[in-house]
């Protein structure tokens, strides 16, 4: 298995960040999940939240991909809260279903990030570091995309940044 997904975490499915995610897969060599189409409640002590998606979500990402990319926009400094909850749940495997968060170890996580401007500020990449670290998994790294003035396409400058995280993606 040396299967890639790219995950998705935006408010808004078919947005920049879904640009960055086309033009990162512009082969179409890497699944793709939409975690908005998702229902994944926040993570809950008492396991209330087992009946959502995000269970067999992970039993789907762990038995068929090898490598993770998380893709996020910047939202107020950080990741979007829609992968916030996500990396939350993960919480879910340390818990109740610990057999399942085993599983992770020895994967592959990376991370792109997108906004209007190339401003990323330090610190950003850290949470995806660590929690790769924590949960036994191999970081590559991250890049971060931005968007030309008029919002309309990613800067020629991401798209070069964009283009050596393929290659690193796909070594």
């Amino acid at each position: 298995m040396n299967k890639t997904v790219i995950i998705q975490a935006s408010s808004k499915s078919l947005g920049n960040t879904y640009k960055v995610v086309n033009y990162l897969n512009n082969n179409e060599s890497f699944n793709f999940i939409d975690l908005k189409t998702k229902e994944i409640g926040v993570f809950e002590y008492d396991f209330s939240n087992s009946d959502d998606d995000f269970i067999s979500l992970i039993e789907e990402i762990v038995s068929k991909y090898n490598t993770l990319v998380f893709t996020t926009p910047v939202y107020w400094y950080s990741m979007s809260a829609t992968l916030k909850t996500f990396f939350d749940r993960l919480s879910d495997l340390l818990h109740y279903k610990k057999d399942l968060g085993r599983q992770l170890r020895g994967k592959n996580m990376a991370m792109i990030s997108n906004s209007g401007a190339n401003d990323l500020r330090d610190g950003f990449e850290m949470p995806f570091i660590e929690s790769a670290k924590y949960l036994g998994m191999n970081y590559l790294g991250s890049t971060h995309a931005w968007f030309t003035e008029d919002g309309n396409e990613i800067h020629p400058d991401a798209k070069v940044k964009i283009n050596e995280f393929r290659k690193l993606l796909t070594q």
